[in-house]
């Protein structure tokens, strides 16, 4: 086993806590000192949050039983002062900026960060490379008739081998269930990823007389399209596992599903399994075939 990494920030913590906000929109005291400060005490997050807050950058919800948990969101004033962070450039930023906003997205967006978190804390483990900006939630692709697939996530994940040479960079769309839509629905955006694989846009007239061979449209952001995990929560193993079985069939039955997962790893876990066994564990089941295995051996 490699020796732990501990991070090595390259900026000071406050700036972290506003680019972690912009990038993940809410997140609690826990969550923020797991992601940017695990090593250290808790009071040494929660001080500049408070700080944060009296500069009318950040502001909070209290989770409802919970002890008083606070998630911290960024104010106006926060998502306008993060808009110039280098670390955020180019980067679309949906933030939220009331504490209504932050209410109604809350369980949801703290899911999706609990899932982050699980391999955060396995890359720090394993000595690889997967930090606190390579998580960017809500991430939209076109589709062919002008809809859009909306994915929870896109990880950016580097495997760098027990000598620190080997260098293997992975991609990943991430879909967070929490049982909250009807396995069907759930299973249909396993079709909306085999649009967008399939997606080559017509070219248009004057690209037509230069013969401007066509392309799929997500080769202008990835060079190999991204894994596509969905890790469960919610609701007894038995359910979990019957959603897992639903997400197969698709991938079995749909014709252009099918033909993704012939080129494409498609997986599912259970964010308890991530939790427990790491992501790196044989916690996967693969949605085509064969044995539980490590999201990377899909």
């Amino acid at each position: 086993m490699p020796a732990v990494r501990p991070p090595r920030p390259a900026e000071p913590l406050p700036h972290q806590l506003l680019a972690a906000l912009a990038q993940h929109r809410i997140a609690t005291t826990g969550q923020l000192h797991d992601l940017l400060r695990p090593d250290a005490t808790r009071q040494a997050v929660s001080t500049p949050l408070n700080t944060l807050r009296r500069q009318h950058l950040v502001g909070y919800v209290v989770l409802p039983q919970s002890g008083r948990t606070r998630a911290w969101y960024l104010t106006a004033k926060g998502a306008r002062l993060t808009r110039d962070l280098p670390a955020l450039r180019g980067r679309p930023l949906y933030p939220i900026t009331s504490a209504t906003a932050a209410s109604l997205k809350t369980p949801h967006t703290l899911t999706v960060l609990h899932t982050h978190l699980a391999f955060v804390r396995d890359a720090r483990t394993r000595g690889d490379e997967h930090g606190y900006l390579d998580w960017t939630p809500e991430v939209s692709h076109p589709l062919s008739d002008g809809n859009k697939v909306i994915a929870d996530a896109l990880m950016h994940y580097t495997l760098t081998g027990h000598d620190q040479e080997q260098r293997t960079k992975l991609r990943a769309f991430i879909e967070v269930d929490r049982t909250t839509m009807s396995s069907e629905r759930l299973a249909s955006k396993l079709i909306e990823y085999a649009r967008l694989w399939a997606y080559e846009p017509q070219p248009n007239s004057r690209q037509r007389t230069r013969q401007t061979p066509a392309a799929a449209v997500w080769l202008r952001w990835y060079p190999v399209f991204p894994r596509v995990l969905f890790v469960l929560t919610g609701a007894s193993r038995n359910v979990l596992a019957n959603r897992i079985s639903d997400l197969q069939a698709m991938a079995d039955q749909h014709p252009l599903v099918a033909t993704l997962a012939r080129h494409v790893p498609l997986g599912a876990a259970t964010l308890e399994d991530l939790q427990q066994h790491s992501p790196t564990g044989t916690v996967w089941t693969p949605l085509t075939s064969g044995e539980r295995r490590s999201w990377v051996e899909l």
